[in-house]
């Protein structure tokens, strides 16, 4: 009887042991599944991060090169023109040559020479790099000011903070795609940036008084939905208001001190 009762014992014990061992092996494999999918996540969403600070990059420099461009046909190429066409007027003139005349062409030139000195800041592409995203949108902001004669303006508050480099070229493009869709879009006359600098976030408000837009027909048509996506890529926090006839103001919270997204995405 009491070796039925041990062989009982064993069985049992046997079939628990069994049972734990089952369960250990079930548990590790679905934490090894668990692992390798948060591995693959997170190898995908640096993938994509670099992938998107690649483009942003490529599309400051483009952006760049096309207001360069821009700015040659239309403003330094047409003063060119006037100053050809005086000097033109002259050498075909039968009157001597007058200080008046030579001062006005003197002005011209002299102002294309300004606007080409001006260009070649922006011509350096690497800014954006060199620099913080503040002193890059302050050129930016200057070079507006200067050449399409709208009023710009700069208002910082708070102690800069230190902030991701790669964070800040996303930063930087996306201030740099919300002046292009006013520059295009919204007619307005004057542009306000603020940026408050807080100990743990960095919030900017893009400002305009132009014409506005229906958010509802437009956010699908714009370029809105880069900035939002880009945003969320830094952990930013993206937000737009606009009324018709009253302008429009975009603004994006970023969170200085979030670990996860500094150590995930090109911590120095």
């Amino acid at each position: 009887m009491e070796r039925e009762e041990i062989q009982l014992l064993i069985i049992s014990f046997s079939i628990v042991l069994f049972t734990l061992l089952l369960t250990v092996f079930i548990l590790f494999f679905f934490f090894l599944k668990k692992k390798s999918k948060f591995l693959i996540d997170k190898m995908e969403a640096e993938l994509f991060f670099q992938s998107e600070l690649t483009k942003s990059k490529i599309e400051i420099k483009e952006q760049t090169l096309t207001n360069v461009s821009r700015e040659l046909h239309d403003n330094i190429g047409q003063i060119l023109s006037v100053a050809l066409m005086q000097m033109n007027i002259i050498i075909e003139s039968d009157e001597e040559y007058s200080k008046k005349n030579l001062k006005n062409i003197k002005e011209l030139v002299t102002k294309s020479l300004n606007e080409i000195r001006l260009l070649s800041k922006v011509m350096n592409g690497d800014i954006f790099l060199n620099t913080s995203f503040i002193s890059a949108i302050s050129e930016d902001l200057e070079r507006i000011k200067e050449l399409k004669k709208i009023k710009c303006k700069l208002n910082i508050d708070g102690e800069i903070q230190i902030i991701n480099k790669e964070h800040e070229t996303i930063i930087y493009r996306i201030l740099q795609e919300s002046i292009s869709n006013i520059l295009k879009h919204s007619h307005s006359d004057s542009i306000i940036i603020n940026i408050l600098f807080t100990e743990d976030n960095c919030k900017i408000d893009v400002i305009d008084t132009g014409k506005g837009f229906d958010l509802l027909k437009s956010i699908k048509g714009s370029g809105l939905s880069n900035i939002e996506t880009r945003a969320n890529l830094i952990g930013a926090h993206f937000t737009i208001y606009s009324e018709e006839n009253k302008g429009t103001v975009l603004m994006i919270d970023y969170p200085i001190k979030t670990e996860d997204y500094n150590q995930d995405y090109g911590k120095d």
